[in-house]
């Protein structure tokens, strides 16, 4: 089996990484720890944080102990990295509250159990409990100024003469620096992942347990996730895919990740899943041989949605995917449906119409918008062309009760292959 190093950089995700030797060697003892630290800057993690998670969860099947750190007290001061500008800082209910809810999904992703089972810390414990003469006293005296605003983070935003940067997130780097020494003395914690935003950090906190322990401490930086176009990933990007059903649903996480650029199909199969290289490189001889079967992106969908969702969900979300093209709808749920077809023409009836003696599909096509007039609602049903819950009725007479439903009160109608239109009684 190949160590942690190998495994990521077959895959595309080994960015950048300090004293590759001696880090092989620290991955060789039983349980290493490891650990990533997590910015709770909103409720709920996106498909950009996980390049870091699935990094973290190679390490624990490679027999490292992953520690994750979230960051209750670094998030109250805010992270440069990556910023042009200086963070709007949050309320301390508003942090509390949003490490507790990807606390929540973070543990999904990891195992709990066995020699090396997962470790939640939250460095607001540390941080808080440190006074500002220790902070000068134990920690500042190890940093130099000039190799500080010397880091990419920093150096960046002092050029700018606009925007400048604050001492509060000048000093966010002695905190990251000061995690790892705390995770040090409590874990013995000497290697750290993050994206390779944050080499500056880990360096610092590398040189920190050098200059306060005399040990060696290992950094590792996974590469920023981008499109083939160029675009980032990512809530300040706008367009995250959230990792909270709530705020991307299953079925809407399937959906982005099945059309996936054929550009960037197997780049994902490497980094967001668990296929062994020989998998990946038949799908990735398949893709090139027949791209417009697109089994890359089918299987990217299916492996990343069951893992951040579960298997049953990533099952309706592929149902709710076929019955979008023409496939059964008798599986789906009245939200189901209302979510599928959420970019199709609606209208609303009174459930009362499909009871007693029934709703004339030639009068519902027409309410619906479906067919101008019932002439030509006739010569629709007629050539064959009008489906009722993706099925064809060829009946100009044809009469629909309670029992034509999908769902509970819900009903689907097609004209053609592609022109839907959704009906809800209520």
């Amino acid at each position: 089996m190949p160590d942690l190093i190998d495994e990521l950089s077959w895959r595309g995700l080994l960015n950048q990484c300090t004293d590759e030797e001696g880090l092989r060697t620290y991955l060789r003892e039983k349980g290493a720890p490891v650990y990533c630290g997590f910015d709770p800057t909103a409720s709920s993690l996106h498909l950009g944080n996980l390049v870091p998670i699935v990094a973290l969860a190679h390490a624990q099947r490679h027999g490292l102990t992953p520690i994750v750190l979230m960051g209750g007290g670094t998030g109250m001061i805010g992270d440069p990295s990556g910023r042009d500008s200086e963070r709007t800082l949050m309320e301390t209910d508003q942090i509390e509250a949003n490490v507790a809810a990807q606390q929540v999904q973070l543990r999904r992703f990891f195992a709990d159990h066995g020699d090396n089972a997962v470790i939640f810390r939250n460095n607001v414990q540390w941080i808080e409990a440190l006074t500002c003469v220790e902070l000068l006293r134990d920690v500042g005296k190890h940093f130099s100024v000039n190799a500080m605003i010397a880091k990419d983070s920093v150096k960046r935003r002092l050029d700018s003469r606009e925007q400048g940067i604050s001492y509060t997130e000048f000093s966010y780097m002695v905190l990251q620096a000061f995690d790892f020494l705390t995770l040090y003395e409590t874990h013995k914690c000497r290697f750290q992942l993050g994206g390779s935003d944050q080499w500056g950090n880990i360096t610092a906190g590398i040189d920190l347990l050098r200059r306060t322990h005399a040990v060696e401490a290992y950094g590792l930086t996974l590469p920023l996730l981008t499109t083939a176009t160029g675009e980032k990933f990512g809530k300040s990007a706008g367009n995250a895919i959230w990792l909270d059903a709530d705020m991307t649903s299953p079925f809407a996480m399937y959906q982005h990740l099945i059309r996936t650029d054929d550009r960037d199909a197997v780049r994902f199969l490497r980094y967001f899943t668990f296929l062994s290289q020989a998998e990946v490189e038949a799908l990735a001889g398949a893709h090139e041989a027949k791209p417009e079967a697109r089994e890359a992106q089918r299987v990217l969908a299916r492996e990343l949605t069951a893992w951040i969702h579960g298997p049953d969900e990533m099952s309706k979300a592929e149902r709710a995917t076929e019955a979008l093209y023409g496939g059964s709808l008798t599986e789906l749920s009245d939200a189901d449906l209302r979510e599928v077809f959420a970019d199709v023409p609606s209208v609303e009836m009174p459930l009362g119409h499909l009871t007693g003696e029934g709703l004339a599909l030639v009068d519902l096509l027409v309410e619906a918008g479906v067919a101008a007039s019932k002439s030509a609602a006739r010569r629709l049903i007629g050539s064959g062309g009008a489906y009722v819950n993706n099925e064809r009725v060829g009946d100009v007479a044809a009469v629909l009760g309670e029992q034509a439903l999908a769902g509970r009160r819900t009903l689907v109608l097609r004209s053609g292959k592609r022109d839907y239109a959704l009906v809800r009684f209520v």
